[in-house]
Formats: structure tokens, C-alpha cells, sequence
């Protein structure tokens, strides 16, 4: 078998100091997680987290800059995972659009009330995303090139 990490991205949402996620279902129980998902076959990575961000909380998603690209290894189910992570703004809530599968819910939370339950954060990626975004950490939506 040829080993393959998961492209995967995820939308870093902020408005007056509260962050988007989503609640999820997992084998793990409910988690939070940033809007998040996989990349398809013939779509952009910027393509992939506009249309993740729009099935998983009904808002219309506007990358801003790439916060960063992360590489993590699930301790559960040793899959790797890179993401790229972008920052960006919401509009056009549609609250009527149905969400993905599994999703329960788009929440805004502080970065103190995700510190506070790191726990049932999805991965260490969600709130190692948000301490990079506090930081000031950017890069141009030009760092990624799509052929």
C-alpha cells in the first residue's frame, strides 16, 4: 500500500475577538473543529475551503492571506494530515442551506474559551491555528501556486 497524507483545509474566521468553528461528530464523540475538510479532485485549494466553509456553517467564505500550511499525524488513526490554513472573512449567511453530514452546529468561541476546551478540540491543529493567527502570523494568498 502507498502511503499518502490528506490535503486538508481550514477556514480561521475571526469577528470582535470570537472565532468560527464547527461542532462535529467524531469516533471520539462531538469536537470542534475550524470549518475543515478535503481537498477533490479538480478544485483549487482555495476552491476547497471556500465550498468546505459554505457546507459546514451556511456562510460564504472570502480567503484573506494563508495563515500557514501544517503537517500532523493523528495518534488515533495514524493518517497525516497537511493543511492549509486560511484566513479569511464570512458573509451571506444562508441559515436555511443544510449542513454536512455530521456537523451540528456553527458556534463563535474566544480564543480563551477554545484554550479552555482543548479537549474537545478535533486536533492540536485548531488551536496551534489560532495562537499562529494571535501572533500575527501571515502570508499572501500567492504562496500557494495552482498549475
Amino acid at each position: 500500500m502507498q502511503w499518502k497524507p490528506h490535503a486538508t483545509v481550514a477556514a480561521i474566521v475571526e469577528e470582535n475577538g470570537k472565532f468560527l468553528l464547527v461542532e462535529e461528530e467524531t469516533d471520539r464523540g462531538n469536537r470542534f473543529n475550524q470549518p475543515a475538510g478535503h481537498l477533490e479532485d479538480n478544485e483549487t485549494i482555495l476552491e476547497a475551503v471556500i465550498r468546505e466553509t459554505l457546507e459546514e456553517t451556511a456562510y460564504r467564505f472570502e480567503p484573506t492571506e494563508l495563515l500557514g500550511i501544517y503537517h500532523w499525524k493523528h495518534e488515533h488513526n495514524q493518517t497525516t494530515y497537511l493543511r492549509f490554513a486560511y484566513i479569511g472573512k464570512v458573509s451571506n449567511h444562508q441559515p436555511l442551506l443544510a449542513l454536512d453530514d455530521g456537523i451540528i452546529r456553527a458556534v463563535w468561541m474566544t480564543a480563551d474559551e477554545i484554550r479552555s476546551n482543548a479537549n474537545l478540540m478535533r486536533s492540536p491543529q485548531v488551536i496551534t491555528c489560532i495562537e499562529d493567527y494571535l501572533r500575527g502570523q501571515r502570508y499572501p494568498l500567492s504562496v500557494v501556486t495552482h498549475l
